[in-house]
């Protein structure tokens, strides 16, 4: 049966899974200003999807209908817990299901887990079946690095090209390189050549550096990549999926009052569960690209409540803002 990602526009945009960030919240507020053609979760971990303290975890697995298609990215290191999530996440109306082996933080490594799973390409097969079991209909795919402590084309994504992935994300770096270094993109005309002699139904999708959908056409002219994800460029730009848009032209006060919306939704879904200070790492987001940004970014990392963040910012739009 084709999967959805066979259905998409050619190039298609995907915003990352990232920690903390990328939550229910966030994808609406990017939902409403400029989507991307796939949402993924945050990366959620199967021992506490099982575990007694799940419902803090369920909180990654929430989404709206209007931030579909959304694949649930995973990630663990015990193939049993695998296939147990994937049977959950399967009645959730999720369009996929991802697995996390590219995470580079050392806490994940230490229990073998996410970018560990390079250095065990035998685990990381059973995972990747056990998912597949627990998934029923839908597709699973596979998030990772071109490498651990060095890059593995060969090895590593060939090996994963042979699992019959429904897609493969490839982030240009390896693990040791953190984000260090400028991803290799250079590498990616290879990693094609391989998937298309390989395993031409796998779809894939690079990832790494990109800033906007200019990089991602030229990009797709140059490389015939399917898809492109975005993720610290979303930060840089939230309007970045949005081809209407010229960042240069939004005025701070749009800005703000998108910050103050932000934090609107954030006060409703979570209702005091979640800590607001999760709000300031969006500062640098909203408040930045005016002369007066880095001062305003100054007085919202010093506000203790939400009330005191949002009487910051209200301020801000009663006066001028340069």
């Amino acid at each position: 049966m084709q999967s959805f990602w066979q259905t998409l526009p050619r190039p298609f945009t995907v915003l990352a899974p990232l920690d903390g960030v990328t939550d229910v919240v966030f994808r609406q507020i990017v939902t409403e200003i400029g989507k991307p053609d796939v949402f993924f979760t945050e990366f959620t971990p199967c021992d506490g999807l099982l575990s007694n303290g799940r419902q803090r975890v369920e909180d990654n697995l929430l989404f709206s209908l209007e931030q579909r298609p959304i694949v649930a990215q995973i990630w663990g290191h015990k193939p049993e817990s695998f296939y147990t999530t994937a049977r959950e996440i399967r009645e959730r109306g999720f369009a996929g299901i991802d697995i996390n082996m590219g995470c580079p933080e050392r806490t994940v490594i230490r229990d073998g887990a996410c970018s560990a799973l390079i250095r065990t390409p035998e685990l990381a097969a059973e995972i990747i079946q056990a998912t597949k079991e627990g998934a029923g209909d839908l597709p699973v795919s596979v998030k990772t690095r071109i490498g651990f402590g060095t890059i593995a084309i060969e090895d590593w994504i060939g090996f994963l090209l042979r699992q019959q992935l429904s897609a493969l994300t490839v982030h240009l770096r390896t693990r040791a390189e953190m984000s260090k270094v400028q991803a290799h993109w250079e590498l990616l005309s290879e990693i094609v050549a391989l998937r298309n002699e390989i395993a031409p139904e796998t779809i894939l999708i690079g990832n790494g550096d990109i800033a906007s959908l200019g990089e991602v056409h030229e990009k797709y002219m140059q490389y015939d990549c399917e898809g492109f994800m975005i993720g610290r460029g979303v930060f840089a730009n939230p309007w970045v999926f949005n081809p209407a848009i010229d960042f240069a032209t939004v005025s701070a006060e749009e800005k703000i009052r998108l910050y103050l919306h932000h934090i609107s939704l954030f006060e409703r879904q979570w209702n005091g569960r979640k800590n607001f200070a999760l709000l300031k790492k969006f500062a640098k987001t909203y408040l930045n690209n005016f002369s007066d940004a880095s001062m305003l970014r100054e007085e919202v990392m010093a506000c203790r409540t939400i009330a005191e963040l949002k009487n910051t910012l209200d301020k801000l739009l009663s006066s001028p803002v340069r």
